[in-house]
């Protein structure tokens, strides 16, 4: 009974392995049938013809479809995004030298204070005692930011009474992932988007970097200054940053959809005159999110294919189709 009971159990599991192995095969069949029929779909309005192929070649009804793209010498470059916010780079809070009330508030947001210019007066007087106000004066030059306090509101010397900063000299203040703390530094180039500014791009420059990581957040604090002054450009503003952090020119540059990788190495195939594929192995150099260097293994004005190439094997027939 027991192993009739057991016998019955493998012969399921190995009914069961059957089925999944079956099905498994079926869709990687349709993936490939589908995949080869999306690269020989050729809009009629193009006017497109598949690449003629050489007289006397057999199998062609077999061959595979793919597409190419010729290895080009370019300029590539490797960039960082961040997301950071607009600050100034010379802000200061101001506060009264006494506790009391405020009697006065003589700024308003926007307003341009000078160095030493009264902001606002408390009163310091308790009740059965009489003192004359004291004047609260801006330690700076600059545009009052912020005022938070109103006449009648109680202060202490740790209250701040206004904001003043520079709006003449607005900087880019970001964080860095650790991976990529290494490659930053100062002077590098960098392009800054804004929600508020659509379709325009500032350009501007790493001019601070923080000695140090930040332990809660791994991340390395910078800022950037802009190379042009801006007045859209204002305190709080949201902003995304390409910091470039390498860049080459006149290198072999290929499709990053063109490379498989496989057990650590990189493969492309690539196509000859009488249109046979061949796997090449290569070395890669920088990246962005649409090329790739290559810096060994393929020659300038090779045939790489860009699609159809996880369907390939060395020195397989093909026909190429625009």
């Amino acid at each position: 009974m027991k192993n009739a009971k057991v016998s019955r159990i493998v012969t399921i599991i190995l009914v069961v392995l059957t089925v999944l192995i079956g099905v498994l095969t079926l869709v990687v069949y349709i993936q490939k049938r589908e995949a080869q029929a999306q690269l020989t779909a050729v809009p009629e309005s193009s006017g497109a013809q598949p690449a003629p192929r050489p007289q006397g070649q057999a199998g062609a009804r077999s061959a595979t479809v793919v597409r190419v793209r010729p290895v080009e010498l370019g300029s590539i470059e490797n960039y960082v995004t961040v997301n950071g916010d607009v600050l100034t780079r010379s802000q200061v809070a101001v506060y009264p030298t006494v506790a009391g009330k405020i009697s006065e508030v003589r700024v308003r947001i926007g307003d341009y204070v000078r160095q030493g210019q009264i902001v606002a007066a408390v009163d310091p007087s308790r009740p059965g005692d009489s003192y004359s106000h004291s004047p609260v004066t801006a330690p700076i030059s600059g545009t009052v930011l912020s005022v938070p306090v109103n006449p009648g509101d109680t202060v202490s010397t740790q209250t701040a009474v206004c904001t003043v900063g520079s709006l003449s000299d607005v900087v880019v203040e970001t964080f860095i992932p650790e991976r990529f703390a290494a490659a930053v530094r100062r002077g590098l180039p960098a392009a800054v988007f804004f929600e508020a500014i659509p379709q325009e791009v500032f350009a501007a420059e790493i001019d601070e970097v923080s000695p140090v990581l930040d332990p809660a957040s791994r991340t390395l604090r910078i800022r950037l200054r802009f190379l042009q002054r801006d007045d859209r450009i204002i305190p709080g503003m949201f902003s995304t940053v390409h910091i470039v952090t390498n860049t080459r020119s006149g290198v072999p540059l290929i499709p990053r959809e063109s490379v498989i990788s496989t057990y650590g190495s990189w493969i492309v195939f690539t196509v000859d005159e009488n249109n046979i594929a061949h796997r090449r192995e290569i070395q890669l150099g920088l990246e962005n999110e649409d090329f790739i260097e290559v810096t060994e293994g393929l020659e300038d004005g090779e045939l790489v294919v860009s699609a159809g190439q996880n369907f390939l094997s060395d020195n397989e027939t093909v026909r190429i189709v625009d």
